[in-house]
Formats: structure tokens, C-alpha cells, sequence
């Protein structure tokens, strides 16, 4: 059996005195090919100048062919060392020539991979070398940048997938991390622990493959979750990148090199391929719900630049198109943590479908794991599909038809169709019992035994179908879906942070000749007691079980985060003012009797 063989590109994008927060990724461009490989690196690199891979081919059987297929690797000339070099290698090991010396004054210096990743013909360099991918994540990555299921479709494809981290902590964290995590909106902050990859890939036909097709992405991979942004870049490079090969993406390297760092609040011009991006880094001091398009300086750039209105925000109208009537049972589900399972026929549905559920919780941060796109080849694979134990807290985006067998244990399936754009409403999908998802036929619905706590919003839906009949943008439906979400997370966490607040001590408890104060316990009948005057019926007009949502809530991962999260906020606003107070003491004067023993000590 014919082994599938891959040729990748990495790129790492840094800035001159410090690595870019925006891109502290990859840029990963793969070829499926037909046989295994065994690889070879070659040459030496020069400043500036690409560095040659060579992957010859491990015939197994005589008849089988292959040419010998190249891939360069683009180091940015501002950040290539004064001496490197790459010795000649063959089989498993590669090396540096000898120790390089240090990039600037990050001390970051470039060494090739010790391992070539034979297991599926991959040579692989990582720049710089204090950065490392496990074994895990190189087939996870690998296996994530192309669809996993049939696509008799050609051209071009876009989607997106978060990847856990293995291996524990092995980045360094620099202070701009802090800064920007502290200043961020939760939703939009750095994942320590997760890498975001945006993908966007190629199928054409081409009959020297043995295929048939020519299959090649070209893979993005950063910490933070700026979808927009960086599906937008994808769309200027990629299709230069296919057309011109490595050279594009040298030069491409170099002007994301000169990127200013993320700061939010802030609105940046980011030029790249001829084009200026345009976009607003969210701040948390912004007011929720507020537009973020501000454009500044523009009678100053030619051509005009490319306003992104969001830096993360889909479309959340088209995305919620075929489930509008029970955008309440899913927002329900996603408020409580519960495990839920996208089986959609496309990648792109997939990580948009789920990218979606994850937001409208905005403000509340989702505190649970998510897949916007998975496979049966994932590392966690077998974690998810035991049925030895419960399924994980997760929501999980899947296209293969084998996971309709493998995961119909799971409590919520949501089965969607392509998303597409028309003039009348799609057909809604159906709730269903779990126990008619067994064939692989299966149509779309939700199938899951819940039952909602509130009742539907009916007013929301006429709103949106009039929008729908007088042909409202869609940009427009998304912003009014989008509002009731807001103000739904609003009208359910507005009590919560009003109890949690009365359990911060009074300002003149804390005094600079004691510690600080401890905050009180959060009790949860004392706050189900404040909800009869003070509860989410005040804010909102929906009617249900709300006392019933909030006991589940307490038992979810995302009341735990949050709670977390305001917990760690109130005590270092009480450290804060305990410091302020010490600042602010005055000092007992010494008496007479004292005034002989008292030694100025002066320090330079």
C-alpha cells in the first residue's frame, strides 16, 4: 500500500528586537505525494537567501516513480545569523555545522530539526531553535492542513483548526505577552497552551500525479485567534505562493517582519504583497457590542487600504442559518459546557460552525476545549471516542462519516448541510433522538434528549425572517443575532457580577498595619436568593427556568473559569489598594526617648 508523503515549508516570522506577536507561527506549505520519501538537506545558507531541501524517493516497489521534489526554506535576511550553515546529511539526523551565533539581542539563534519525520517523507527545519514541536504535533499539523473526507470539488478552500500543545510549557514568554493578555478582550487573548492554524488549500487536477489531483496547502499557524485577519492574509499570499513558490514567501516574510506589535485599542495599517490591512485590535476596555470599524490616515495610503470590519467576528447570520429557530437550545449548550459534536460535509463548515458557537457567549469567555476541525488521525482521537468514559467538555468539528459510528454515544450532534447564501430561509434542521443517528445517510438536525430551561425567542426570529424577505444584508442580521446573544450572556452574568462584588471587602477594612482583607466565599443559595429581586427577569423578556440553568451553570467548566478569573481580578485590585494605603501611611514620629536610638541608613 502506497504511503502518503508530505513536502513542507516552514517559515518563522520574528521582528527585529522582538518576535512578532502576530505571527510567532509557521507558514507550512504541503504536496501530497505518492510514496514514501527518505529526505536529504543540502547547501549551505547565506543571509537572506533560501535554504534547499531535497527529498529523493524510497523506492519500495521497482515500478513505482517519483521525481525528486524541492522545497526552499525562507529565513528574512534581517534575521539570519552572521555565520550558519547546514551541514549535508542523510537518513535521520540533522545538524547544524556548528553552535550560531545569537540573532540581535533576542539571543535567538537557527538550527535545523535533529529528526526528519521519515514516518510520512517530512524534512523539516525550525527557526529558531529554542522552539520545538513534539512528535504529537507534527501529525496532528500534518494531517489537519487537508480535508479528511471526499472532495470531488476543485479550487480553492479555506478553514481553520485549533491544535493542542503537548509536551507542557516550552515557549518563552515576553513581557509584550502580559501586556497584551492584560489589555485584550479574554475571548481574544495569547493561548498558552493551544496553536490556532489557519489553512487555506489547493485541489486541481493534474494528471502526472498519481492521483490525479495536485493537493497543496499553505498553512499559517500563531497563539492568537485573529481569524479574519489571518484568513485575509492567506487570501493575498497563497495564490501568489502557488504561482511563484518560495520566493513569495521570503518576501513576504520580510514585510510581516516590519509589523508593529498588536496593541489593543489601537487601529494598524499592515502592508503586505502591495496591499495595506487595515484593522482594530479590540481592547477590553471597549463597550460590548460597539463597532469596531475606525479607520484612520486613509487619504494617506495608495492604493486604499483593505478595511478588515473585525479582526475575529464571522458571519455569524450565515453561519447560524440553518439552526436560526434553535440559536436558544445551542446557546443553552454552549453555556453549560456540554460536549457537542459538528459533523458537517466541508472543513470550511465545520471550523465555522464551531468558531461560531464559541462566540456567542461574548463576553463570557468559553473556558472548554474546542476543535473547529478534527480527525481520525488526531492524538486525541481515542481519547474522545472511548466509551469507557463520559465525553469530554468539548465542542468538536468533525467531516469524516466514520465519526458518525465513533461518536453517537455522544450526548448533542449537530448535523449541518453546506452553508449557503440565498434569498429565502433554508430548510431549519429538526431536533432528533440520538438513536436515529446510525446511518451514514443521516440527514441534518440536532440530535440530543435536551430540553431547554428558556423558552424561544420568537420576536428574534420574526425580525430576522423580515430581514431575510426584504433582503437585508447580511452583515446587518449578523449584528442584530449577534445583539441578542450579547444581551442574553448579559442579562444571565449581570446578577453574578453583582453578587460576586458584594463579596469584596469595604475599601476602609484595609489598613497598611494588617494584610489584606480576605475575600468572602461565594455561597450558592445566597445568591439564588438575590435572584428574586435582582435576577436576569429584570433584563430580559424571555420566560423559563432560570434558577434550573443557573444550578447547571455552577456544575459547567465556564462557572469555574469565570469564577476563577473574577476571583484572581478582586485580589489584585485588594493587593493594589493594601499598597496604596502602606504609600499612603504616614509615619509615627519618634519621641524624645527614641530620637537617640533612630539610625538613617541612606542607599545609593
Amino acid at each position: 500500500m502506497a504511503q502518503s508523503a508530505f513536502t513542507w515549508i516552514f517559515s518563522w516570522m520574528l521582528q527585529k528586537s522582538q518576535r512578532s506577536l502576530y505571527l510567532r507561527c509557521w507558514m507550512i506549505s504541503g504536496v501530497l505525494r505518492g510514496s514514501a520519501v527518505t529526505g536529504m538537506l543540502t547547501k549551505h545558507a547565506l543571509p537572506g537567501l533560501p535554504l534547499s531541501m531535497h527529498c529523493k524517493p524510497r523506492l519500495s516497489d521497482s515500478s513505482s516513480q517519483i521525481s525528486e521534489a524541492q522545497t526552499e526554506l525562507c529565513i528574512p535576511s534581517s534575521f539570519s545569523c552572521p555565520s550558519f550553515a547546514i551541514c549535508s546529511c542523510c537518513e535521520q539526523h540533522l545538524w547544524p555545522a556548528r553552535r550560531p551565533e545569537p540573532l540581535n539581542k533576542c539571543s535567538d539563534r537557527c538550527c535545523a530539526l535533529r529528526q526528519a519525520w521519515w514516518a510520512l517523507g517530512v524534512s523539516r527545519l525550525v527557526y529558531p531553535y529554542d522552539f520545538r514541536l513534539t512528535e504529537k504535533e507534527k501529525t496532528s499539523i500534518c494531517y489537519l492542513s487537508f480535508p479528511d473526507s471526499y472532495s470531488g470539488g476543485l479550487g480553492d478552500t479555506q478553514f481553520s483548526f485549533r491544535l493542542r500543545q503537548s509536551g507542557g510549557q516550552r515557549t518563552t514568554h515576553y513581557e509584550d505577552d502580559g501586556k497584551y493578555n492584560r489589555e485584550a478582550p479574554l475571548t481574544l487573548q495569547r493561548e498558552s497552551a493551544h496553536y490556532f492554524g489557519y489553512v487555506y488549500f489547493r485541489q486541481v487536477k493534474d494528471s502526472s500525479m498519481k492521483r490525479g489531483y495536485f493537493q497543496k496547502s499553505l498553512v499559517l499557524v500563531s497563539r492568537l485567534p485573529y481569524v479574519n485577519l489571518f484568513q485575509s492574509l492567506l487570501q493575498l499570499i497563497a495564490p501568489e505562493y502557488f504561482d511563484k513558490l518560495e520566493p513569495c514567501l521570503e518576501a513576504v516574510c520580510n514585510e510581516i517582519d516590519q509589523w508593529p506589535p498588536p496593541v489593543p485599542g489601537q487601529t494598524l495599517n499592515l502592508p503586505v504583497m502591495g496591499v495595506v490591512i487595515q484593522v482594530r485590535i479590540p481592547s477590553r476596555v471597549d463597550k460590548p457590542g460597539s463597532s469596531p470599524v475606525k479607520q484612520f490616515n486613509q487619504e494617506n495610503l495608495l492604493p486604499a487600504p483593505l478595511v478588515l470590519p473585525s479582526i475575529h467576528e464571522l458571519d455569524l447570520f450565515r453561519c447560524f442559518q440553518p439552526v436560526l429557530i434553535h440559536v436558544q437550545m445551542l446557546w443553552e449548550l454552549m453555556l453549560l459546557g456540554e460536549p457537542i459534536v459538528v459533523m458537517a460535509p466541508s472543513p470550511t463548515v465545520s471550523s465555522e460552525m464551531v468558531l461560531a458557537l464559541t462566540s456567542c457567549l461574548a463576553p463570557l469567555r468559553y473556558c472548554c476545549d474546542y476543535r473547529p476541525y478534527f480527525t481520525i488521525h488526531d492524538s486525541e482521537f481515542k481519547e474522545y471516542t472511548t466509551r469507557t468514559q463520559a465525553p469530554p467538555n468539548i465542542v468538536v468539528g468533525v467531516t469524516n462519516p466514520f465519526f458518525i459510528k465513533t461518536l453517537q454515544h455522544w450526548p448533542h450532534i449537530l448535523r449541518v448541510g453546506e452553508l449557503k447564501m440565498s434569498g429565502d430561509l433554508p430548510k431549519q434542521v429538526k431536533v432528533k433522538k440520538l438513536t436515529k443517528l446510525k446511518t451514514l445517510d443521516t440527514k441534518p438536525g440536532i440530535y440530543t434528549s435536551y430540553k431547554t430551561f428558556l423558552h424561544k425567542d420568537k420576536t428574534l426570529i420574526k425580525r430576522l425572517l423580515k430581514g431575510i424577505q426584504r433582503k437585508r444584508p447580511s452583515e446587518v442580521q449578523s449584528a442584530l443575532l449577534r445583539r441578542h446573544l450579547l444581551e442574553l450572556t448579559q442579562s444571565f452574568i449581570i446578577p453574578l457580577e453583582h453578587y460576586i462584588a458584594s463579596l469584596m471587602p469595604l475599601q476602609r477594612a484595609i489598613t497598611p498595619w494588617k494584610n489584606p482583607p480576605q475575600i468572602r466565599p461565594f455561597r450558592q443559595d445566597d445568591f439564588m436568593k438575590t435572584l428574586e429581586h435582582a435576577g436576569p427577569q429584570l433584563t430580559c423578556v424571555l420566560k423559563g427556568d432560570w434558577l434550573g440553568l443557573y444550578r447547571r451553570f455552577f456544575r459547567s467548566p465556564n462557572f469555574d473559569g469565570w469564577y476563577r478569573q473574577r476571583h484572581k481580578e478582586m485580589t489584585q485590585k485588594l493587593e493594589a489598594l493594601h499598597l496604596e494605603a502602606i504609600c499612603e501611611a504616614a509615619l509615627p514620629k519618634p519621641t524624645e526617648s527614641q530620637a537617640g536610638n533612630v539610625i538613617c541608613c541612606w542607599l545609593p
